[in-house]
């Protein structure tokens, strides 16, 4: 069905995407890959969280940087014929699209992440189509809920302080106003949430069952990707219940580093990344407010980098340079370095103290943070035609019998 495709904002999601504006995005971004050249990195990847952001961004430099087959794991919504499609189910036709075209092998499975059915099904799919085994393994999982596997129990986190009230100033993105924000103290049941859903015990029962499986191959690597930020962010991120779910996570990862090792001889890192406008972080109070003022210092020194120049960074640089992996003093990976140099973070505090709303476009990248948000969706492209009518249902497409081959 075609229909004229326009944004549709409620708080800080757009209800609405466009496929040709997504299909740009990924085109875009393979674009980039492929001109920064080749990486001699994983073959077989599994991404646990593909469709948007860095899990997105992981799948596009695994398969155009190192060539490597991908195993996608996404839940989008397909288009019902009268509305869209979400961003993240045209970024997978896209790329699959693509993919298929260069003889790649890409196939997405579309389901919940959480579930047991979902990690057989990848198992089977490693099994019947991979050669067996994977190299890699992404986990970029944003979910804000959980269903337990076992209990059936629904588990919903929350972004919140722990232990005082929290005030400061957040900016209303869409109208462009500095606002001050309260928020409560979370509640133990919204911290242990929280933990349940955004912490490590999912990621510790994909590999769990990936082992017994027998589908991780010699040397096999996981990374799940994390945040940390400045102290500005801390009351309600580090130090709020989401930090609570990090730091599971990074204890996660120390335990399955330890029992990679030994059954594979592999690795499993936290790598924690720069503060990037995706559908998680826009819904995060006061964080929105510190990005824009962050791009534009970071614009003017040449130093800001979107998903797919940071994961391209962290393939190159990071994972599969010949040289010793660098670790932070928490053995975790750090391609947020460019954002927490000191003279970007020394420049932040005083605007910080000195943004309102009538300075907030001189001062901040306000209509940067704006425009990124809207290209989540596939809007705010030039090269697309936002008044013409598009056709809405797209497909995943099937692997052609020469690739799946």
């Amino acid at each position: 069905m075609k229909m004229v495709v326009k944004p549709k904002v409620r708080s800080f999601i757009c209800t609405t995407a466009h496929p040709e504006g997504c299909a740009k995005n990924v085109s875009e971004q393979i674009t980039y890959v492929e001109n920064q050249g080749y990486i001699d990195g994983a073959k077989n990847v599994l991404i646990i969280g593909a469709s948007t952001g860095y899990g997105l961004a992981s799948r596009i430099v695994s398969a155009y940087a190192c060539g490597a087959n991908t195993l996608g794991v996404a839940f989008e919504k397909p288009s019902n014929g009268k509305k869209t499609a979400s961003a993240g189910w045209y970024n997978t036709a896209a790329f699959e699209h693509a993919a298929h075209e260069k003889g790649l092998y890409a196939k997405t499975i579309n389901g919940d992440a959480f579930s047991d059915e979902i990690k057989q099904q990848v198992i089977d799919i490693i099994q019947q189509e991979m050669n067996g085994k994977v190299d890699l393994i992404i986990y970029s999982l944003a979910s804000p809920v959980r269903k337990d596997p076992q209990s059936g129990e629904l588990h919903r986190s929350a972004l919140k302080p722990i232990g005082e009230v929290f005030n400061n100033k957040t900016v209303d993105v869409m109208k462009g106003e500095v606002t001050e924000v309260t928020i409560e103290p979370a509640t133990e049941a919204e911290i242990a949430d929280t933990v349940k859903v955004m912490g490590g015990e999912d990621w510790q029962l994909w590999i769990d069952k990936l082992l017994a499986a027998d589908v991780l191959d010699k040397g096999c690597t996981t990374i799940a990707y994390s945040y940390i930020g400045p102290e500005l962010t801390h009351a309600v991120y580090k130090n709020g219940t989401i930090g609570q779910a990090k730091v599971d996570l990074e204890k996660t990862a120390k335990k399955l580093n330890k029992e990679l090792n030994n059954a594979v001889g592999g690795h499993a890192y936290i790598s924690v990344n720069k503060a990037l406008v995706t559908q998680a972080s826009a819904a995060i109070p006061v964080v929105p407010l510190y990005m824009s003022l962050l791009f534009k210092l970071m614009k003017a020194q040449n130093l800001h980098e979107g998903c797919i120049e940071q994961i391209y960074r962290l393939f190159k640089d990071k994972l599969y340079t010949k040289k010793t992996l660098l670790l932070d003093e928490n053995d975790r990976i750090r391609i947020d370095d460019w954002e927490m140099k000191s003279e970007i973070q020394d420049a932040i505090l005083p605007l910080w103290l000195a943004v309102t709303t009538e300075n907030l476009k001189e001062i901040s990248d306000i209509a940067g943070y704006q425009n990124d948000f809207y290209q989540l969706f596939g809007f705010n492209r030039d090269d697309v035609n936002y008044d013409q009518e598009v056709d809405i249902a797209v497909h995943i497409p099937s692997i052609p019998k020469d690739v799946a081959e």
